[in-house]
């Protein structure tokens, strides 16, 4: 099944500002607090993105954005993919489930997985978070 939805659309409904409230630029030092104990510690600061539509997943993007005087090296976020899949700051069940009501009560969003960390550039690192998307009945 494909879902067919103008890419206008999801970048309206999926919007940078729209976006920044359900995963607000705080929940990256809420992390660092938690995982460290202190928010000072983390090496990025986390987004979240819209990428595309490919067939019936949407696919979004966690961003890690290289904090200034910070390293971003490989070795710190290749196993990020499974500590954000279950910690409960980054929250990717609830993410999911807000993204599922920015798109109304057109979709549904049964199932989620997160990709390998990808590397864009020396400061910025990308998790994608595919989501399946099913029209709802």
């Amino acid at each position: 099944m494909t879902i067919t939805m103008a890419n206008t659309a999801l970048t309206t409904l999926l919007s940078k500002e729209k976006l920044a409230e359900i995963f607000p630029k705080e929940r990256a030092n809420e992390f660092f607090e938690a995982l460290f104990g202190d928010a000072d510690e983390g090496a990025y600061d986390i987004a979240l993105a819209y990428r595309e539509l490919k067939g019936n997943t949407l696919v979004m993007d966690l961003q890690l954005h290289q904090r200034p005087n910070r390293c971003l090296a490989c070795n710190l976020t290749q196993g990020l993919p499974q500590v954000f899949s279950r910690h409960p700051v980054i929250n990717v069940k609830g993410l999911v489930k807000d993204i599922e009501s920015l798109l109304g009560d057109t979709y549904r969003c049964p199932s989620w997985s997160l990709g390998y960390t990808e590397q864009q550039s020396r400061s910025l690192h990308v998790i994608p978070l595919k989501i399946v998307l099913e029209k709802a009945e």
